[in-house]
């Protein structure tokens, strides 16, 4: 794995305190009703993204993952001002303004959405793997999912199959516990979804997701499997989300005192006190980047804010349309 250095943990203070910055913008124009419809924030989550990204190979690896997906394409290089501008529906976003909060879509960037169809992405992330063997290209596919989508018999499927081809992807489940709203518990006999691979002799395992360290060496090592011609490895990722699981989510099925003491090992903090331990920033350092985040959020929001919405044209121009289409008379 790529050595863990002194810049590596002030790129990650730095990126996942951005990450929590632009979402925590995003409630507050939401709140405004300025970004419409459903909204599914990453907070409590980032050490997932950070950790993956330092093992990934961002000339080639490929990331598709479900509707909680504002960050992650920021964090393979897209333009945060771009995916600000998709939220708010403008011509300047990722998808022209068409895709919105669920649909965000990057493939210069290896990102693949965004999928509003709980699991939907599952079976998708295998094929793209597909796509790579068949390529040769050494690439692999992270497929990421939350908890409640692991129910999904299309996990199943594309276990089996990726199994079976030893395809190059890495299933990650973000199990942060409460799926939309039912936790863990109420929803399988068994609280360790990670051994759902068993079944199909996966290679299979929890990680700490609240520490980007020990993502990385987690993905690290399903990488090189995937990278040998090993196949797939399935990794269940425990972790935290801090907000509901949407901004519409009254949050009943949890105490504010249970946020509270997740928030003791918030993946933010637990890099911030490394860097300070290890005198790795002044605090006059750290101030300045909290002051750098700030504004580059605010330079989202104004870019959002300032562009245009798409010309009514454009809906028409988005529909595919093939006037030799050899199927209907």
């Amino acid at each position: 794995m790529k050595k863990i250095t002194k810049q590596t943990y002030l790129d990650w203070y730095k990126d996942m305190l951005f990450w929590r910055k632009f979402e925590d913008k995003l409630a507050s124009v939401y709140i405004q009703q300025k970004v419409r419809g459903f909204l599914h924030l990453y907070n409590g989550q980032e050490a997932i993204l950070a950790g993956a990204l330092h093992a990934m190979d961002l000339s080639k690896d490929k990331m598709i993952t479900a509707y909680r997906n504002h960050v992650q394409p920021i964090g393979m290089g897209e333009d945060p001002k771009k995916v600000m501008a998709e939220l708010y529906g403008k011509v300047t976003g990722t998808s022209k303004g068409m895709g919105g909060s669920m649909h965000i879509f990057s493939k210069e960037f290896g990102f693949y959405g965004g999928h509003g169809i709980v699991g939907g992405q599952i079976p998708l992330g295998a094929g793209l793997a597909f796509a790579d063997k068949y390529k040769g290209n050494g690439a692999v596919t992270l497929t990421c999912f939350g908890d409640g989508a692991a129910r999904q018999g299309s996990l199943h499927e594309a276990f089996n199959m990726a199994m079976l081809w030893k395809l190059p992807v890495i299933f990650i489940v973000e199990n942060n516990g409460y799926a939309m709203g039912t936790s863990v518990e109420r929803t399988a006999n068994h609280t360790d979804i990670w051994k759902l691979g068993l079944g199909y002799e996966m290679p299979c395992g929890p990680v700490d997701a609240m520490n980007p360290i020990k993502v990385a060496e987690a993905v690290d090592e399903a990488i090189q499997r995937a990278r040998r011609g090993d196949g797939p490895t399935f990794l269940e990722m425990k972790t935290y989300r801090y907000r509901g699981h949407s901004m519409s989510d009254a949050q009943h099925y949890r105490t504010k005192d249970e946020v509270e003491e997740y928030k003791k090992i918030d993946p933010i903090t637990q890099i911030l006190d490394i860097i300070k331990e290890k005198n790795y920033a002044t605090e006059e350092e750290i101030t300045a980047i909290g002051k750098e985040v700030k504004a580059k959020v605010n330079e989202c929001e104004k870019f959002a804010e300032d562009s245009p919405y798409p010309e009514t044209q454009q809906m028409y121009d988005m529909v595919y349309e093939q006037e030799d289409y050899p199927f209907i008379s």
